[in-house]
């Protein structure tokens, strides 16, 4: 999941030293989203394994996802408050290590197994990606000119979605290969992924403190006099965020357990996991095919990055499934995703009501259907979730003025709905199933499409 935010202290930075080579800078901040996007959906490996170890329902389950979610919620205003005291550079370092941290405090956890301790964990991990969101992300904007600044967000959200491709693969060999019995060492499985991702996040912390970055400096605020509430497409906006997010980790959440219902797929968890990590990876891929499309390249490079997109796509699905056959069922999907960029013509609202139709329409089938056609369904819905967040969040602050900043801290509060919207659909699976607690995602969707067709309109900026 790609998330864009916006310090809400300021409403604008400007960077000095306009001579630096900004490169190693981008690249540093790229390795930030690789490593927040792998540790967000490490998440749906341990779902499944922590409700084994624990033998809890689906409710107590999708805690994971409330607290780890709700700390983008309780954090991100103290987030802002605390980078723009120390700057964004410090703030950098300092989320890093809260986040390396909170993977340090899965091995108590894991030693004295403990759900508590777990959620603990999840909490100080969430409330350390929360700081690094917020200090990471102006960087990117000031690196290079305002008209490029949205190409730069792409590519650094195409490598978070890597990240949260590559992690169920990591998470699968290393938690869920271990089909040991006792609880001890079934606990203890967590640990060596959980070091080596401390251990990571350390080591990049290390590099930031003597690494060379541009010095961005806030902007003075005029007084400002109203609000970004005043605003209706903001808060519509907020709403599809919520709903957004909150149907995009709860598919993530629910896979490995759906997958491995014998009328769906009987897949180990394991093989399960492989799914999982194709559904964040159709997110990436869509990702890159809504860049290319949007960008002011000629249409026959567009077209030529378009093919070249769609074949890395099947190499990509044979590898993790390892079968061309599935490679060929998932590419399928993905020159519906291709049909679908082309049919929203680079309108940013058609292409998401586009989007969102489609993701619509797979997850009614998967609610229909069983065996593995409402397996692949569910998997699709990935590479139509792709371009959701950037699109909504962009609509959503058009026309905000002075008070953007403002609105982009409402919106990146909304991500609440990440930990709101699984737990719900836990309660429901417990209670009228698995299968059908899906229904509720269904409504999400159809709200993303009322957003793009309608609810985007900037209604205060038309009545001026």
């Amino acid at each position: 999941m790609a998330i864009t935010t916006s310090n809400n202290n300021f409403s604008a930075q400007t960077i000095e030293n306009k001579k630096i080579n900004y490169k190693p800078a981008l690249a540093l901040l790229i390795s930030l989203f690789f490593m927040w996007g792998f540790i967000t959906c490490l998440n749906d490996i341990l779902i499944p394994h922590l409700k084994a170890l624990f033998n809890m329902n689906y409710t107590m389950t999708m805690l994971i996802q409330f607290t780890f979610f709700g700390a983008y919620f309780v954090m991100s205003l103290p987030a802002g408050r605390i980078v723009g005291k120390i700057g964004y550079k410090k703030g950098i370092i300092l989320g890093l290590s809260i986040t390396g941290i909170g993977a340090l405090l899965f091995f108590p956890a894991s030693t004295f197994i403990s759900y508590g301790m777990f959620l603990g964990g999840f909490f100080v991990l969430a409330s350390g990606i929360t700081v690094l969101q917020v200090a990471a992300n102006p960087y990117v904007v000031v690196l290079g000119s305002p008209e490029t600044a949205s190409s730069r967000l792409n590519l650094t959200q195409a490598f978070n979605s890597l990240g949260t491709t590559v992690a169920p693969i990591f998470g699968s060999m290393l938690i869920l290969a271990n089909n040991v019995e006792n609880i001890t060492e079934k606990a203890a499985t967590v640990q060596l992924p959980y070091f080596a991702i401390a251990a990571t996040l350390f080591l990049i912390a290390v590099i930031f403190v003597f690494a060379k970055l541009p010095i961005i400096k806030e902007q003075k605020k005029d007084n400002m006099s109203g609000s970004a509430w005043q605003y209706r497409h903001l808060v519509l906006g907020a709403i599809a965020i919520f709903v957004y997010v909150g149907a995009e980790v709860s598919i993530g959440s629910f896979m490995i357990n759906f997958f491995s219902q014998d009328y769906i797929a009987s897949l180990s968890e394991t093989d399960a996991a492989k799914y999982v990590a194709l559904y964040w990876g159709g997110a990436m891929l869509g990702r890159f095919f809504g860049a290319v499309s949007m960008s002011d390249i000629n249409s026959n490079k567009k077209n030529i990055y378009t093919f070249l997109i769609a074949i890395f796509s099947f190499l990509l699905a044979w590898y993790i499934t390892a079968q061309i056959n599935l490679a060929a069922i998932f590419f399928i999907f993905v020159i519906l995703n291709i049909v679908a960029v082309k049919i929203g013509k680079n309108k940013a609202n058609k292409t998401l009501a586009v989007f969102a139709i489609a993701a619509l329409g797979l997850v009614i089938l998967t609610v229909l259907l069983k065996g593995e056609f409402a397996m692949w369904t569910l998997v699709a819905v990935g590479l139509f979730n792709s371009i959701m967040f950037p699109t909504i969040f962009t609509l959503s602050i058009n026309g905000l003025g002075k008070h953007t900043s403002q609105g982009s801290g409402i919106l990146v509060m909304a991500i609440v709905g990440g930990a709101l919207i699984p737990l719900i659909m836990g309660g429901l699976a417990d209670t009228i199933g698995l299968h059908s607690s899906f229904l509720i995602t269904i409504v999400c969707y159809a709200y993303i499409v009322y957003f793009g067709l309608k609810g985007y309109k900037n209604v205060n900026q038309l009545t001026d």
